[in-house]
């Protein structure tokens, strides 16, 4: 029963990665909610079976509530991203009556700065170094 429980989560946390990747944010609330709901079947997982409740009677092995708080502290959490992704979804869709996550120009402009600014400097070679010529055939110093 763990396996099938344990494969449970794990499609299910693929499937809420899979729409989580797309730039629709109605998919990403769907894929942070299913993603959420892996992680919390796996962390239900964890707890290694169920107890008995531990004022209940003989003292028997009591359930393990560390994994319990975990499972309620990620269900908070996973609300409030929820609701927030559900507001930006909102603001989205008032604005450009879509709800389509578009390319940032300026964020295009950084990425491309970044990228001419660690590009390797062109250098001369020097007169040790063997011409070795271009594509073309063309050869380089030649005409020394």
């Amino acid at each position: 029963m763990t396996v099938v429980l344990l494969a449970t989560a794990a499609v299910v946390c693929a499937l809420g990665t899979y729409l989580l990747l797309g730039r629709q944010l109605s998919r990403a609330v769907i894929g942070i909610s299913l993603l959420s709901h892996g992680v919390n079947l796996v962390l239900l997982l964890s707890a290694r079976g169920t107890g008995s409740p531990p004022i209940y009677g003989e003292p028997p092995p009591t359930a393990d509530p560390l994994p319990q708080a975990f499972l309620l502290t990620a269900i908070v959490i996973t609300f409030g991203v929820v609701a927030f992704l559900l507001t930006l979804a909102y603001r989205s869709w008032l604005l450009d009556a879509d709800d389509v996550v578009e390319d940032d120009l300026e964020d295009r402009r950084v990425a491309r700065a970044a990228v001419t600014r660690h590009a390797p400097e062109v250098r001369e070679p020097d007169s040790s170094e063997p011409d070795l010529g271009t594509a073309d055939g063309d050869v380089r110093g030649a005409d020394r």
